[in-house]
């Protein structure tokens, strides 16, 4: 049985869009889920005005996980995750 307060973390890829390089996407993550967020490695478009790639590891229980993971989901940002994160 997995208990509510277990913490795990997860390792992912993310493309920001330059049209949310405004939004406080990786913010949100830390405020809105309650994860603590370590940006491992980032690719940057000259001037910030490219998409941008992250590898983040997300750290917190289970549900803030998944609930941040939704939260990606839905703002309709490509998600790589563990085992599909390869070499830049």
């Amino acid at each position: 049985m997995v208990s509510h307060n277990t913490f795990t973390s997860k390792r992912i890829r993310v493309r920001i869009p330059k049209d949310y390089r405004q939004e406080p996407v990786i913010s949100h993550l830390v405020s809105d889920h309650c994860l603590t967020v370590n940006i491992s490695a980032a690719i940057l478009g000259a001037n910030a005005m490219g998409d941008g790639w992250f590898d983040l590891e997300l750290q917190g229980t289970p549900e803030q996980i998944d609930s941040g993971l939704n939260y990606l989901q839905e703002l309709e940002l490509e998600i790589w995750e563990d085992s599909n994160i390869g070499n830049w």
